[in-house]
């Protein structure tokens, strides 16, 4: 009996060992130190921002439309940057320019931290300000990089690694997914901690070390992972040759002549003479960023999945979700530090339970139907928001103008916004308010007599549905993930998800906007019902795309072959998949 455990036992560890050496768990250890560090960096540069200002959100408000406005103009030349290039290549030099970016970020922030004064003095402050331009330059230049790192790892990589087995690809996606839940939570109350017992100074220096660190672990990591997927170094445009064996299939007769047959493989793959190329004339060259530009998105226009992807997009447009507008306004309403930062917790852990239940709805009713009950179950949820508005405790008042305040500060010259009490700045170095009781009382109330607390039924409803909610969202964002990688052919795929992240900067962008012309509480449960109408145009998109696509089976639930999921066909396509 014993030795027949032995040989049992020896599998066993055998098999932990040969998954901890995969090239699947490699590639989802490199994007976890990636995203720790992705989020560290976002976490604290506007706290840097802030902090060097004298405790304006002027520099973070002009870092956030720089980096907004970059990948909205420039994403689609990054997505055929990565196309026209081999992957290894790309994800190198993705890795090293986003991490070297935000080292040199992080000695160049050192510097202004310690010399500051004598900087404010040299030509009259004009190097100062030189310092603060090459910041957010550099800093843009590193998000700029992390898009692409994003686009050639989690839209194209991870296609290759799962192969032809989409249920294997479905686990990889939602664990990546859950890997930038933890993430989003863990790395910024880290970092937030190092800067509030040490200074902003130790801050980044830590930041700089840590990617310097990543930077080394990353790149072998890639590197491992290429030399044990040995499809990884042939990225062919030839649509037959793709892992997936897209739908939106070409004819034969509609490809041009180099079209299908063009192979990109690595400069070490023997036989391989890149063809001299032609001379290009200057303006050729001077116009070739705008016709990329264009055809990328007419590309993504005339995708089978374009209406998914809108739909995707248009959820980016809401103040329902955990950022500084959300919890701002929780911050307004009474919350303490403690209840928000529970909350920021039980929103990570539905969005994990977001990824579980994905796996499961594809297992059981196939690709396309998990969307749509994914989309059903968080506007379900998000009628709380509406309801909360009109609750007791809710401070909307519509008869007041939501640009009173942007007219105040027009027509009397008010001065804008400062963060310059300690309870402020503990927001920004902790990531959430340092607040010991439920209830705040006005800025212009007298100290001495005791606020009367707002009702908490409002907020508190408001908030159920936003948490509610993360299991839909992110299982229908893994939906119109996977719906994009199986469907997008190879050698489209870069150019395609950069101009996907551009719809999604662009609606985000909108919904910064917005906030900014109606940013008194009065107008938040305005903008609330603006939100849930945007998300419903969502998922109106999506319905539309999976009625096209499914037809008269778009009801009929059934269980799919785990790796065929034929009903992720879009319409027109007769192909099996």
């Amino acid at each position: 009996m014993a030795r027949a455990a032995e040989p049992e036992g020896r599998r066993r560890g055998g098999s932990v060992i040969a998954y901890f050496t995969s090239a699947k768990f490699l590639l989802y250890l490199g994007h976890a130190l990636s995203t720790w560090g992705d989020r560290m960096w976002h976490f604290a540069v506007s706290v840097f921002l802030v902090e060097l200002y004298g405790n304006s959100l002027l520099l973070t408000a002009v870092y956030g439309l720089v980096v907004a406005g970059s990948v909205l103009l420039l994403g689609a030349l990054i997505g055929d940057w990565v196309d026209k290039n081999s992957r290894l290549k790309v994800a190198q030099t993705s890795l090293i320019v986003q991490n070297s970016s935000v080292i040199l970020c992080g000695v160049i922030l050192m510097i202004i931290f310690l010399f500051k004064t004598q900087l404010l003095t040299l030509y009259h402050g004009w190097l100062l300000t030189l310092c603060y331009i090459l910041v957010i330059t550099i800093a843009n230049i590193a998000n700029l990089a992390s898009t692409a790192t994003a686009i050639t790892i989690q839209r194209d990589w991870i296609v290759v690694v799962a192969g032809e087995d989409r249920s294997k690809l479905a686990d990889m996606n939602a664990t990546i997914r859950r890997i930038d839940q933890l993430t989003n939570i863990l790395a910024p109350m880290a970092v937030g901690q190092i800067m509030t017992f040490g200074s902003p100074m130790i801050g980044c220096g830590f930041i700089s070390g840590w990617n310097l660190m990543s930077m080394c672990v990353e790149y072998l990591l890639l590197w491992k992972v290429y030399q044990k997927t040995p499809t990884l170094a042939h990225k062919s445009a030839k649509v037959e040759a793709s892992e997936l064996k897209p739908l939106n299939v070409k004819k034969e007769s509609d490809m041009k002549p180099a079209e299908g047959v063009q192979l990109i493989i690595e400069k070490d793959v023997a036989g391989f003479e890149p063809q001299p190329e032609k001379e290009v004339g200057c303006a050729a060259r001077i116009a070739e960023p705008f016709i990329t530009f264009r055809d990328g998105w007419v590309a993504y226009y005339n995708q089978p999945v374009f209406l998914a992807g809108m739909g995707l997009a248009f959820l980016y447009m809401t103040v329902l979700g955990f950022d500084c507008i959300t919890t701002g306004y929780a911050y307004t309403q009474g919350l303490s530090g403690s209840v928000l930062s529970l909350l920021m917790g039980a929103s990570a852990v539905t969005g994990i339970m977001g990824t579980v239940a994905f796996t499961w709805l594809r297992r059981k009713c196939g690709l396309i139907r998990t969307g749509l009950i994914s989309g059903v179950a968080q506007f379900a949820c998000l009628i709380l928001c509406v309801v909360s508005v009109f609750m007791p405790g809710s401070p909307m008042d519509l008869t007041v103008s939501p640009f009173a305040d942007i007219s105040a500060r027009l027509f009397e010259n008010e001065p804008l916004p400062t963060i310059a009490s300690p309870e402020s700045e503990m927001i920004f170095a902790t990531g959430m308010p340092n607040l010991l009781n439920g209830s705040i009382a006005p800025a212009d109330s007298d100290p001495e007599m005791s606020p009367e607390p707002v009702p908490l039924i409002s907020v508190s409803l408001l908030f159920a549905g936003v948490i509610a909610a993360r299991v839909g969202l992110w299982s229908f964002d893994l939906t119109v993930t996977q719906l994009l990688q199986e469907n997008v052919i190879e050698s489209e795929r870069g150019i395609i998800n950069g101009v996907q992240n551009s719809m999604n900067y662009l609606l985000d962008l909108l919904h910064f906007i917005m906030v900014i012309l109606a940013p008194n509480p009065e107008a938040f449960g305005l903008l609330v019902l603006i939100s849930v109408s945007f998300v419903a145009m969502g998922h109106i998109m999506y319905f539309r795309f999976a009625q096209k696509s499914l037809g008269k089976q778009l009801f009929v639930c059934h269980t799919p072959d785990p790796k065929t999921a034929p009903d992720s066909s879009p319409p027109g396509n007769t192909s099996t998949v």
